[in-house]
């Protein structure tokens, strides 16, 4: 990507992350997780291009780039918004959206590192298989979020420093569960989260299939997560039990932080403390907030890690009722959705060759030059 298009110059945020993992070798390769093979044939089948599959000639409005409603954007009914013009108004739609899909790009990159050094340090060799397949998957998927903002948003913004921290905590940990646990299931889970909201409401089309075709992606990525991390919690003492669970703790207190945007409005320097302040008052941001731990805290149930302060955590949070989500279903959910994507876009296409240059079903003649 364009350096030129960043808020701020990569030389002043360019980033290095010690790690210490061992790399492990292992020569059984008869033995294996039918379920987690499975997942892995399903990796394969599911490969895409993302030059292919996305329609890059859709322009998108500079002054609303995802089609959103205004009463979805972050400081609506406060003094601030109130006070801007319509220029204005869209400038900030514009930034939101950098910063939001810059956020999706960082993370992709957090993700195609840790499930490289997942495929090194994992013990196991039909984890190594799936993670091998989730490389591809994150490669392509910062292919894509880099291009829709170099192309049509033509602005990116810096990591956000809640997304820094949690991810310097889990690629700087030489522990392989603690890559798992803190990518696959708790940056990729609020990740899925904050795709879904854009896939189900946005109205601009390429910035919907671009959420719908990742999500396809990063559901198999968290099911990954939790079939190793179910299998292995159990064989932990309570102590490191709990330790990773302080973990999570920490991890979802830093990511309730993160979407508030503080970057994007000292930026546009709009009175970001005023911004900041109404947004944590604000019942729609409190609801949204709360969206974001959907399949967080159903995982974490899952996978063994919910005990008393896991659940005072997600109590404290608002989103303890998220313990009882169906999370195969909402995975189901997710590949028939991009599906359903395909299947418009094909009709889109289908439509748009059976009428030709001329405006007239392919195959008629005109009949004023018959």
């Amino acid at each position: 990507m364009s350096t030129r298009i960043y808020t701020l110059p990569v030389e002043q945020t360019r980033w290095h992350v010690p790690g210490g993992a061992t790399t492990v070798f292992d020569w059984d390769y008869d033995t294996g997780r039918d379920r987690l093979l499975a997942l892995y044939e399903k990796g394969k089948q599911r490969q895409w291009d993302a030059a292919e599959r996305l329609d890059w000639s859709i322009e998108i409005d500079p002054n609303d780039p995802m089609g959103v409603p205004e009463e979805s954007i972050a400081i609506y009914g406060s003094r601030v918004w109130d006070k801007l013009g319509p220029k204005e108004r869209g400038l900030v739609r514009l930034h939101l959206n950098a910063w939001q899909f810059s956020q999706f790009l960082h993370g992709e990159q957090g993700a195609l590192i840790c499930s490289s050094k997942i495929v090194a340090s994992v013990p196991d060799v039909d984890s190594k298989f799936y993670a091998a397949t989730q490389v591809v998957d994150e490669a392509r998927h910062m292919e894509a979020y880099s291009r829709y903002l170099r192309e049509k948003v033509e602005l990116a913004y810096p990591i956000n420093p809640s997304l820094q921290a949690l991810l310097n905590n889990v690629i700087s940990d030489s522990r392989w569960d603690m890559t798992y646990l803190g990518m696959q299931v708790l940056i990729e889970g609020l990740a899925l989260a904050a795709f879904g909201l854009i896939r189900d409401y946005a109205k601009e089309p390429l910035a919907q299939a671009l959420n719908a075709y990742v999500m396809q992606d990063e559901a198999r990525h968290v099911a990954f997560g939790r079939l190793a991390l179910r299998d292995y919690y159990p064989q932990l003492t309570q102590a490191e039990r709990d330790e990773r669970e302080e973990f999570c703790v920490e991890a979802c207190h830093l990511m309730a932080q993160r979407f508030v945007g503080e970057e994007v409005w000292r930026h546009l320097d709009i009175d970001a403390n005023e911004c900041i302040d109404f947004m944590r008052r604000s019942e729609h941001f409190r609801a949204f907030r709360s969206h974001l731990f959907s399949r967080i805290v159903p995982t974490l149930r899952d996978i063994g890690l919910f005990g008393p302060k896991m659940r005072h955590a997600f109590a404290e949070l608002g989103v303890l009722g998220f313990a009882e989500v169906d999370l195969d279903q909402m995975m189901a959910q997710d590949e028939d959705i991009a599906v359903e994507v395909d299947e418009r876009r094909r009709r889109q296409v289908g439509a748009t060759i059976a009428v030709g240059a001329d405006g007239l079903p392919t195959g008629s003649t005109d009949s004023n030059t018959a």
